[in-house]
């Protein structure tokens, strides 16, 4: 991009010039109407959900934050994955204004209301169809993106000044007329006296709830309009000094129509509810939760990738019985995942990705694993856990287990790729390939344990102590044998439960505590 088109860029963002602002200020900006629907709606499915299962629930006081919100949800320790959840969706809304800076089908300027509607209920279905797949950044992302435009409506077009008291609900729905859109020959507005723009949309306009919306355009010298069509307004649209010269925006308490700022504010954040409602009803008040980072459980997901070739046959009741243990360790627990994912991986295949809720289902399905097939040394058990890190959501951990080298070594720097991009910790108990599986332990700050077939189950305390969500690393090393080594961490008094482990085979060691004793 050019340096001439990132300062128009920056120009437009800091006058609000395509929407809402985006930083905040006197005036309501994107990030916190977003926000404000985000909260709001949150409390409304967890009180509902209280009053279902017969629990007492306490509002939080106004104004709202999502500390509070998650609190008052009964999930306290989900407060900061809510807050990455709504970063993650105000700042893909704010980034419309740098994508689609000058798509009019964004902001529903130049009338362009099909096309606007159009990208709502598109990104609406998509939104709903990635949650239901368990794509939860998919979902946020398409999320952020559709209630830019959404929220323009209300700020561009006459939708406030026609006098209506609540959202237009049929921009969120497929088939059905959103209004008397404006004929393309209709004049709709007449000049400002001065910076008066207080009556300049017709009174035939008003009177027939006709919906026009303001025209943009950035160019010098060369801008243009429909005759008597209304512009967008402000000193970057130069279409505003073309009869009818001002505006209509909305976006800010300066713009043409700054007096009804709050009041198109108010309905922008009453149309996101009714959006994010309407996704709640699709995928279920849980699921709808989880997508904005609320769980009363841990908000990772529990991963088992697990080898089902005919060399696992006397490993695979023993991963069922690890496997339940750490199912049945987390039931009703602050680690209770949000979900539960299985890939088996054979050779040459891999899959199918299974994923549940119920974590009793999850146990029956693992049961239903069987060993057969493969028959030389070595699976597919990167396709596998490439697989599990595509489904699984950020943050999450994955069990990998097998007894086998990786056939597919060549998606090494792949897994790594996604292992740093969902911030996922993998953990193996391996037979072989202890080297390789090290490495990409390493890197997800995870553990690679090398076992053999006896020792699978004996390694249970360390995988369940593994999985604790609040587990912290302090110091994690791979090093090389034949020499020695000292290695030296921190621990202050917020530390408890300190635990460390050592894995390899003829190990020698000892622990020298801060006073000098040693073990």
């Amino acid at each position: 991009m050019s340096s001439g088109l990132v300062a128009l860029y920056l120009l437009l963002l800091q006058t609000g010039a395509l929407g809402f602002g985006i930083l905040p200020g006197k005036s309501l900006s994107h990030l916190e109407i977003t926000e404000n629907a985000i909260l709001n709606t949150v409390l409304k499915v967890c009180r509902t959900l209280a009053q279902n299962e017969g629990t007492v629930f306490t509002s939080p006081p106004e104004p709202l934050n999502t500390a509070a919100v998650a609190a008052a949800c009964g999930a306290p320790k989900s407060s900061k994955s809510f807050r990455e959840a709504i970063n993650f969706i105000t700042l893909r809304n704010v980034r419309v204004d740098i994508r689609f800076a000058l798509n009019p089908n964004f902001h529903f300027d130049d009338e362009m209301f099909v096309g606007g509607k159009k990208i709502i209920t598109d990104g609406l279905d998509a939104v709903k169809a990635s949650a239901k797949q368990g794509n939860i950044e998919t979902a946020r992302e398409k999320l952020g993106e559709i209630l830019h435009p959404l929220q323009d409506f209300y700020s561009h077009s006459d939708w406030v000044e026609l006098g209506s008291k609540s959202p237009n609900s049929n921009l969120i729905k497929s088939g059905v007329s959103i209004g008397n859109i404006a004929d393309p020959s209709r004049v709709t507005c007449r000049s400002c006296v001065d910076d008066n723009c207080t009556n300049n949309i017709l009174e035939d306009i008003i009177q027939q709830k006709i919906l026009t919306s303001g025209y943009f355009d950035l160019a010098l010298f060369s801008a243009t309009k429909p005759t008597g069509k209304c512009s967008h307004g402000g000193g970057v649209d130069r279409t505003s000094v073309i009869e009818p010269t001002g505006g209509i925006n909305k976006d800010t308490f300066d713009a043409s129509h700054g007096y009804l700022h709050m009041a198109a504010a108010n309905m922008a954040i009453a149309a996101s509810s009714e959006l994010l409602e309407d996704i709640q009803k699709a995928v279920g008040d849980r699921e709808f939760l989880r997508i904005l980072g609320i769980s009363k459980g841990s908000n990772k997901a529990l991963c088992f990738v697990i080898d089902t070739t005919e060399s696992m046959s006397d490993d695979i009741e023993a991963v069922k019985n690890v496997t339940a243990f750490i199912i049945d360790s987390k039931v009703g627990t602050d680690d209770e995942p949000s979900v539960y994912i299985l890939v088996p991986f054979n050779d040459p295949d891999s899959g199918p990705m299974i994923r549940t809720t119920n974590p009793k289902i999850f146990r029956d399905i693992i049961n239903q694993l069987s060993a057969r097939g493969g028959g030389d040394f070595g699976e597919m058990s990167l396709s596998g856990l490439q697989l599990a890190l595509t489904a699984a959501p950020r943050s999450s951990e994955i069990f990998l287990f097998t007894d086998a080298p990786a056939k597919d070594k060549d998606l090494k720097s792949t897994v790594i790729a996604l292992i740093e991009r969902t911030k996922t910790v993998v953990n193996f108990l391996s037979a072989s390939d202890a080297q390789l599986y090290r490495e990409l332990a390493q890197d997800s700050g995870g553990k690679a344990i090398e076992v053999t077939k006896s020792e699978i189950s004996a390694a249970t305390s360390i995988i369940t102590e593994s999985a604790i969500s609040s587990l912290v690393t302090l110091l994690q090393i791979a090093r090389m044998p034949g020499r020695a080594d000292n290695f030296t961490f921190l621990v202050d008094e917020s530390v408890r439960n300190l635990t460390i482990y050592i894995t390899g085979r003829s190990l020698t060691f000892t622990l020298i505590s801060p006073s000098g004793d040693s073990t």
